[in-house]
């Protein structure tokens, strides 16, 4: 083990370091992904709307209001978009992989609509 001169100095050092360089980009990072789930474009949330109807609702309910076995799309994280498109690609407890029937983008366009929500009537 080297010996440090003054202990105290190369903890400070860490956090310097610390807050100086890895701080900023994890609050970066989250951040963005804050942002870009409030920013879908309005015609991607329509088609993640359509795509909801074909392929989702039959389960899950009409807009996003389905049956106590089925997960509440309207409670799912907004900020876990990478689970939401592993769950739908790859399937989860009950429900069946549709990444071999659903395109990537509109994997995306499914969840444009699950984090925009259903406008009320």
């Amino acid at each position: 083990m080297p010996h440090v001169a003054n202990p105290g100095l190369a903890l400070n050092a860490g956090a310097v370091l610390l807050a100086t360089f890895v701080l900023p980009i994890m609050l970066a990072g989250t951040s963005a992904l804050a942002q870009n789930t409030n920013s879908f474009a309005p015609d991607q949330i329509k088609r993640g709307a359509a795509l909801y109807a074909t392929n989702c609702e039959s389960c899950h309910g009409v807009k996003m209001v389905g049956p106590e076995w089925a997960s509440d799309l309207q409670k799912f994280p907004k900020d876990q978009s990478a689970r939401f498109v592993d769950s739908v690609t790859n399937g989860v407890r009950n429900m069946p992989p549709w990444g071999d029937v659903l395109k990537r983008d509109e994997i995306e366009a499914l969840w444009a609509y699950v984090v925009a929500g259903e406008k009320k009537d």
